[in-house]
């Protein structure tokens, strides 16, 4: 079993309309799908505070050769500050790489086992309108005894990032496909500016990988976490800026 989608190309079809909101019966406990970026952070305030989900738990895969989340490219610390400002555990699966697809499978299998032991009945994602991915979700936990539930579906982008910027999330941007944003953008500082300047073909909130984002600050975090932008490097077709704890 599987959370999190490889790429929008490679996951199934979907057969979803994107209409409304989805959320089990208010109180729910739920484990959020914790990327480290803006999206899982404003779609973490949203369940609690407009579907009264009970979030009591982060997850997260973590690269464990580098000791980083995939793609956002943050190092775990920065991941386990972001879980104590929060004030919420954090549930790490370590994953090889590259990752054979049933050691992928069997982690994440055992993470929900543990979830469902401790009475979590829902996991909450942060995708905005890709259906392919939120299919590949819903056919995933299929039968673990969760429900995947999607705070920010079909809600317009450019709206939920002047909502992210507005709203008191603070982001760097940590990885840019540089085929759809110059490698400069690596590094930036997720606001207005950026936004600004982002090519018109390009999703305000990166919906389709073209960039990926830490929170160093948030409404929700007990106190900002002290960064500072270390080395920016291009690797497997993706440029990338090291996060540094300050």
């Amino acid at each position: 079993m599987t959370l999190d989608a490889p790429t929008a190309l490679d996951a199934p079809t979907a057969r979803i309309a994107p209409t409304a909101l989805d959320a089990p019966t208010g109180g729910s406990p739920a484990w959020m799908s914790w990327s480290s970026g803006k999206d899982s952070t404003l779609a973490l305030r949203l369940a609690r505070e407009e579907l009264g989900i009970e979030v009591v738990g982060l997850l997260t895969t973590v690269n464990a050769v580098v000791d980083r989340v995939a793609m956002h490219a943050v190092r775990a610390v920065l991941l386990e500050a972001q879980a104590q400002r929060l004030g919420l555990p954090l549930h790490a699966v370590q994953i090889p790489s590259p990752c054979p697809g049933d050691v992928y499978e069997a982690r994440m299998a055992e993470a929900l086992d543990a979830a469902t032991s401790l009475g979590v009945r829902s996991v909450v994602f942060g995708d905005l309108f890709l259906e392919d991915v939120r299919a590949y979700r819903e056919e995933a936990m299929r039968g673990s005894g969760m429900a995947p539930v999607f705070p920010l579906w079909a809600r317009p982008t450019h709206e939920i990032a002047r909502r992210i910027v507005d709203g008191g999330i603070r982001a760097i941007v940590t990885c840019v496909d540089p085929r759809r944003l110059h490698p400069e953008m690596a590094g930036r500082t997720y606001d207005a500016q950026f936004l600004a300047e982002l090519p018109g073909d390009v999703d305000p909130c990166g919906e389709r990988g073209e960039f990926h984002t830490f929170v160093w600050d948030a409404p929700d975090f007990t106190a900002p976490i002290e960064v500072e932008v270390g080395e920016v490097v291009e690797r497997d077709g993706f440029v990338f800026c090291d996060v540094l704890p300050r």
